[in-house]
């Protein structure tokens, strides 16, 4: 139940574990219009339109160009900041071969370049871009927009398009290409972080089941009693600051073009988990949860690092996109102990929390030696299921939260009053009874 809990936090309909490639849209200003240059997996085009694309030739997309061509300008629809309607003149339909061998794998991508032109009058520079083509149709796409300076050509990040996983809306964006990028390049970074720990089922499990035992004691080999509240709430801040630090570092070095082997990462995610979950049912490295998270954090920060990697951002802008990618993260795996940790807390102090740890625990086993099969290329449905745990949706928190309180003040009832000042009891898993604490 415990792991299960975690569904809200990557409540996306089909939450995936994997890099998954994105759309992306360059803009560029020239005499009177703006030029953008879209590029969109073969894959989620063909899942989006309903087309058959068959062999994903450029063949078979010249076959197909007029229907592609006209689902392309129904969902891309730019208005000027008083809601004027620009014109969108399309051009040729292109097959190429993108992506990393090593990271996301190559895949063949759709390139075309639109003619954005305002209507007379209107300003350019700032519209909103109106663009919600395969993101309509395929919840977990994102499209990466970015922009090219006239002054010096480089690249800075103008935000994102994706679907709420709240409203299951697509989210309109607005574009500034007369800012510098810096807080619109900011604020869209930090969306695809946030979404990016909301999907990363793997990256929430890593760091859950790390915190499961961190409320007990460890003693002869097995956890023992519930610790302090307050000593809790240390624990498992300083496990969640170094799994921070830890992949903040190799983030950072992977967007600057650190060699990222997807394989072996992902692999390792996968270990860092199964790890995890077997320090939960019984303790392995009991009070070095903080140096462990931090050493596989690096691991975990490799895989995040590629979500930038796409954006092709130097000087400036890089350093804007990592700060914000990096926030919006953070951000997230705060909100995801937020709504853990006081329940964690509370059940560490019911009889029942050692069932519900090992249950939890053997779970997240179980996911990631699918996860782990897969990652090396034993394709099974267990990974498939782990994959997608996100859908089971906030209601499964609110459950935790109710459980967690009806053990507590069922257990409170059965217990005696305190016999002196500054003195409390703890129920002890290992024993069956209570000590003071």
């Amino acid at each position: 139940m415990i792991v299960c809990a975690v569904a809200w936090l990557c409540c996306s309909p089909s939450a995936s574990a994997h890099v998954v490639p994105t759309s992306s849209i360059l803009l560029e200003v020239g005499d009177g219009a703006v030029e953008a240059t879209v590029g969109i997996p073969l894959s989620d085009l063909e899942s989006a339109t309903g087309i058959d694309l068959d062999d994903e030739s450029q063949a078979t997309i010249d076959a197909h160009a007029a229907q592609i061509q006209q689902y392309l300008l129904d969902h891309f629809v730019p208005t000027s900041d008083d809601g004027q309607t620009w014109t969108v003149d399309d051009g040729s339909l292109t097959v190429s071969t993108v992506g990393n061998a090593q990271t996301t794998g190559l895949y063949p991508q759709l390139e075309t370049v639109f003619t954005l032109t305002p209507p007379p009058g209107s300003d350019r520079e700032s519209f909103n871009l109106g663009y919600d083509a395969v993101v309509d149709k395929v919840a977990t796409h994102t499209v990466i927009v970015t922009a090219s300076s006239e002054s010096d050509g480089s690249i800075s990040a103008v935000g994102t398009v994706r679907r709420s996983t709240v409203t299951n809306t697509v989210q309109p964006l607005h574009v500034d290409l007369a800012s510098d990028g810096g807080s619109s390049g900011f604020t869209g970074l930090f969306s695809l972080g946030v979404e990016h720990i909301q999907e990363g089922t793997d990256h929430q499990l890593f760091l859950l089941t790390l915190l499961l035992p961190a409320p007990l004691v460890a003693a002869a080999r097995r956890w023992g009693p519930a610790v302090s509240a307050r000593r809790s709430m240390r624990r498992i801040a300083t496990i969640t600051l170094s799994f921070t630090l830890g992949h903040s570092v190799t983030l950072a070095l992977g967007a600057l073009g650190v060699p990222v082997p997807q394989q072996l990462v992902e692999s390792l995610i996968a270990v860092s988990i199964l790890v995890a979950a077997l320090h939960a049912v019984r303790p392995i490295f009991p009070g070095r949860e903080a140096l462990v998270a931090a050493s596989f954090g690096l691991v975990h920060g490799l895989a995040f690092s590629e979500a930038l990697r796409e954006l092709d951002l130097t000087g400036a802008q890089l350093v804007v996109a990592l700060l914000g990618f990096n926030f919006g993260i953070e951000a997230m795996q705060l909100v995801i102990v937020a709504l853990v940790l006081p329940p964690l807390i509370l059940l560490a102090r019911a009889e029942r929390y050692q069932t519900l740890r090992i249950v939890a625990a053997v779970a997240t086993a179980v996911a990631a030696v699918g996860w782990l099969g897969a990652r090396v290329g034993i394709a099974n449905p267990v990974a498939d299921v782990a994959d997608r745990i996100g859908i089971l949706g906030l209601p499964v928190i609110a459950a935790l939260w109710a459980v967690a309180l009806i053990l507590v003040l069922h257990d409170r009832r059965r217990s005696p009053a305190p016999t002196s000042a500054g003195t409390h009891v703890v129920f002890s898993q290992a024993t069956g009874g209570r000590s003071p604490e």
